[in-house]
């Protein structure tokens, strides 16, 4: 596939790394500094001009092009970017963008703009943040099958009563698996007998119960619900969404923010949000409005450094749960290092979304994990499938063995995969395993 990326930010960069070893891949970027650094890290193509303008299109080889992904920081670029694509070529166009409005537009016409597909970080990350903190403990949490299934990484502490557990103890659930455990950044494909160790991330595939069933077992002291109180630090587009889809969960969210205009903005939008206008980093208002009583903080500012700092004091004041918003995507294991409970970066999700739609397998989600060491996929098993018509205990052999096959979804049914299960043909599979073998697990399935 021939994928023309038009942007080399953090998002460009990691689109175009996940697809460069596979994928004719050709960046193009307005800074020319910028272009010769990713020519050397990817051993990519690089073009340095206007992605917006015909004549540097035409260069990057538009018309050999399978698919345009306009991943600059501004929407406007990117849409007329898709747009000019879509005018010359047969290209599948995606465009990132960060304001809703324009993704509003685009719902009442799939076919607006000349785009095919349109991601919104703004309201990807306000998501991702949403399902976190609905589940105690959990570091990532990505829905698949329309909802009936989940993936959830879970943080085992040191106060979890799974510590010292077999996976077969841990497991007293009908519809969920065990997929992964993740140990110092080594990926163990879990067995019966495998022993949960303090500081392990579980990830787990399942119905949305079980995987609540077990956040509970992770953490029994942790109990979110409606009626945990939850502080959201900085009006942000991010932080809008955020406190928006809390409200339509029935919640009652608090929302902190500087700007006096944007804080009577947000206080008449949000309805089922408080709106607090002051500075989140003034701790004598941090203590009158005891929010070191809250279950969950949210820190949704303008800067990296902010958001931090934010979740640190309402850590030192009592706060339960800190989330972070975290722009630059290095950070994210750094924040996580110092004491925030979750970060989570908006770039990241984004390409992430971007990415299902280069997988050669038909991937209708994909979910990435430990810096794209490892995928989380869903597929509609077809005839030719190695899958097919055979048990799971047989058919598993042909496969690498860090495949897991997490959950099975049959006519809407969810089907919970053990080794007698034989998978059908139009069946949609959710399986784990590490990025190294992506190639030959899309082939087979």
């Amino acid at each position: 596939m021939r994928v023309l990326i038009i942007g080399a930010g953090q998002v460009g960069e990691s689109i175009a790394a996940d697809l460069a070893d596979d994928h004719d891949v050709v960046i193009i970027e307005r800074d020319p500094d910028r272009c010769e650094e990713l020519t050397y890290s990817l051993d990519v193509l690089t073009i340095n001009g206007d992605g917006t303008a015909v004549s540097t299109l035409e260069e990057a080889g538009i018309a050999d092009a399978d698919m345009v992904v306009a991943s600059t920081d501004d929407d406007e670029t990117n849409i007329v970017a898709c747009s000019t694509a879509k005018a010359v070529s047969d290209a599948f166009t995606i465009a990132r963008i960060k304001h809703t409005e324009y993704l509003r537009t685009w719902e009442r016409s799939r076919k607006a703009f000349g785009i095919d597909f349109m991601v919104c970080t703004n309201l990807l990350t306000a998501e991702n943040i949403v399902r976190v903190i609905g589940l105690p403990a959990a570091r990532d949490v990505d829905p698949f099958a329309d909802g009936k299934v989940q993936m959830a990484e879970f943080v085992v502490s040191e106060e979890s009563p799974l510590v010292g557990q077999t996976v077969s103890e841990a497991d007293q659930f009908d519809s969920l698996t065990f997929a992964s455990i993740i140990r110092e950044h080594e990926i163990v494909i879990p067995r019966g007998e495998t022993l949960i160790e303090a500081g392990d991330r579980a990830v787990v595939i399942g119905s949305p119960g079980s995987v609540r069933g077990f956040a509970a077992e992770v953490a029994p002291e942790e109990h979110v619900g409606t009626s945990e109180e939850v502080v959201i630090v900085g009006g942000s587009e991010i932080g809008y969404h955020t406190a928006r889809l809390l409200g339509e969960r029935g919640f009652s969210p608090r929302l902190i923010e500087q700007d006096e205009d944007r804080a009577r903005k947000l206080a008449e939008d949000l309805p089922e949000t408080v709106v607090m206008q002051s500075d989140a980093t003034d701790v004598g208002f941090l203590e009158r409005e005891r929010v070191g009583d809250a279950d969950v903080l949210i820190a949704t500012l303008d800067s990296d450094e902010k958001n931090l700092l934010s979740c640190l004091l309402a850590t030192r004041l009592g706060v339960e749960r800190t989330v972070a918003v975290v722009d630059q995507t290095a950070y994210v294991d750094l924040f996580e290092t110092v004491g925030i409970d979750v970060g989570v970066s908006p770039r990241a999700v984004v390409a992430e979304e971007i990415t299902r739609f280069t997988q050669e397998s038909g991937a209708e989600n994909v979910a990435l994990i430990e810096d794209d060491r490892a995928e989380v996929m869903e597929v509609e098993i077809d005839a030719d499938s190695l899958l097919v018509d055979r048990p799971i205990s047989e058919s598993i052999q042909d496969f690498p063995p860090c495949l897991v096959i997490g959950a099975i979804t049959r006519g809407g049914e969810l089907v919970t995969p053990r080794g007698d299960t034989v998978i059908r043909e139009g069946d949609h599979v959710v399986v784990f395993f590490e990025q190294s073998v992506v190639d030959e697990v899309a082939e087979k399935l």
